[in-house]
């Protein structure tokens, strides 16, 4: 399992459980707490603030999406487009970097952070991603954080809260980054082996594709602290290093008993999309898990679920309460249990604070 405040993962199998509502006492203490971009549901995501409140609610690990600058900088945002989340538009001395590129395989119009110094995208600042249902009030307080920044930030924050907190770095269009001469994966694995308390502390590295990790696999080392996780799309979908190599594997070849062996070979765990682990039938309400958690368990994989957000609108539909943006904390907590239930090892949420309260019952 993946072990709270451990430095290692360890090997188990979680007994399916009865059903609970959200205020069982029962506990599970083997399941991790990633905060999704920090406490993504609270402040604007991958900022330092936003990771300082996921630590004071009890996550696990902080979860930097990292994505590259001009001058070869790693820096904490979703995507390298950074118009969404920063104040990039509003600045005249910007303007003209908006562009329109192909970023594995989609036509994305922006600013690009790979057209920026990490100078220049110091000089921004964070905004909401979710405006219409988190609010703007802390936009334009906070600055984009590099990766350097969040490490030695993550130092502070153990050495204060005394305990291990992990980093779950997930490294965004590797494939793209390497295209244009800006390798992520070397650069990353180097930071991370630089610093005493990265070098020991609990990683676990993430990617949609597959080809870096098996790389990565190879470089980290035997009786490594760092961890492997292998996100899974959409079934039809298709790691973007794959199409490139014109190889036809998709997520749902990814997915089986032979594709979960073959992960296996690589990398320490799975991510899968929620409602690939437990469906949502057609009157909104959780079902019955996949095979997907116990044919990874027999893989010897660890299965992690994403993403748990505490809106009505990324709830099942008969878990809804209130207006239709409202936040329904209760119902989060409850689905998260449902999951727990289900035998994941870890799981991702926008609301750490909650994720804390599903895990550790009450």
């Amino acid at each position: 399992m993946f072990k709270r405040g451990g430095w290692l993962l360890m090997g188990g199998v979680m007994a399916l459980c009865g059903a609970m509502d959200a205020h069982s006492s029962v506990r599970y203490p083997q399941v991790s707490v990633y905060a999704h971009r920090g406490a993504s549901a609270l402040l604007p995501e991958h900022t330092l603030a936003a990771y300082a409140q996921a630590i004071s609610d009890g996550a696990d690990y902080i979860e930097p999406d990292l994505v590259m600058t001009k001058d070869g900088a790693m820096v904490a945002r979703h995507e390298n487009e950074i118009g969404s989340t920063t104040d990039v538009a509003s600045r005249a001395e910007f303007a003209d970097r908006l562009t329109r590129k192909v970023i594995d395989g989609q036509a994305v119009e922006g600013w690009f952070s790979e057209d920026f110094t990490l100078a220049e995208l110091k000089t921004l600042y964070a905004r909401e991603r979710l405006p219409q249902l988190r609010g703007t009030a802390f936009d334009g307080q906070f600055r984009i954080a590099s990766l350097d920044e969040i490490i030695t930030f993550l130092v502070q924050q153990a050495g204060r809260a005394n305990r291990g907190i992990g980093l779950a770095p997930e490294i965004k269009h590797g494939s793209y980054f390497r295209g244009i001469g800006l390798p992520m994966e070397d650069k990353l694995l180097a930071a991370l082996r630089g610093n005493a308390y990265t070098n020991v502390a609990p990683i676990l590295l993430q990617s949609f594709e597959t080809a870096n990790l098996r790389a990565l696999h190879d470089k980290r080392g035997k009786a490594s602290n760092i961890r492997l996780l292998q996100l899974l799309g959409a079934p039809k979908a298709q790691p973007a290093d794959a199409v490139l190599n014109n190889d036809p594997l998709t997520y749902a070849q990814m997915m089986t008993p032979a594709g979960l062996r073959d992960i296996a070979r690589y990398a320490d765990a799975i991510g899968a999309e929620k409602n690939a682990l437990v469906a949502v039938d057609a009157q909104g309400r959780l079902g019955a898990p996949s095979a997907l958690i116990a044919d990874a368990h027999a893989a010897g994989l660890q299965v992690v679920a994403y993403t748990f957000r505490p809106e009505n609108p990324f709830l099942p539909a008969a878990m809804r309460q209130g207006e239709q943006n409202a936040r329904n904390p209760d119902a989060s907590v409850a689905e998260m249990r449902a999951f727990l239930q289900a035998g994941i090892d870890a799981f991702f949420t926008d609301d750490p604070a909650l994720g804390r309260r599903a895990v550790d019952g009450g």
